[in-house]
């Protein structure tokens, strides 16, 4: 079976969210997460967006990396 790696800013356009470079860098510059907080259970998700990113953990589908790189991008 193939490994597919998605980009970055793909995971931002599947999340409905600017994927320009200066978009994910204003997102990831405006957006903290603290230790205790859980990445699905952020409070700048909407249901959907948050729905997809536990989804894609839980499963441990093809976005699973990329969604890991933005837990530790927003800490």
């Amino acid at each position: 079976m193939e490994h597919i790696t998605h980009p970055f800013s793909e995971l931002f356009e599947q999340l409905g969210l600017d994927a320009s470079h200066e978009g994910i860098e204003h997102f990831l510059s405006s957006h903290r997460l603290p230790p205790e907080v859980e990445l699905v259970e952020a409070p700048f998700w909407s249901k959907s967006q948050s729905a997809f990113l536990k989804e894609g953990l839980q499963d441990d589908s093809d976005w699973a990396e990329v969604i890991d790189q933005l837990n530790v991008s927003l800490r």
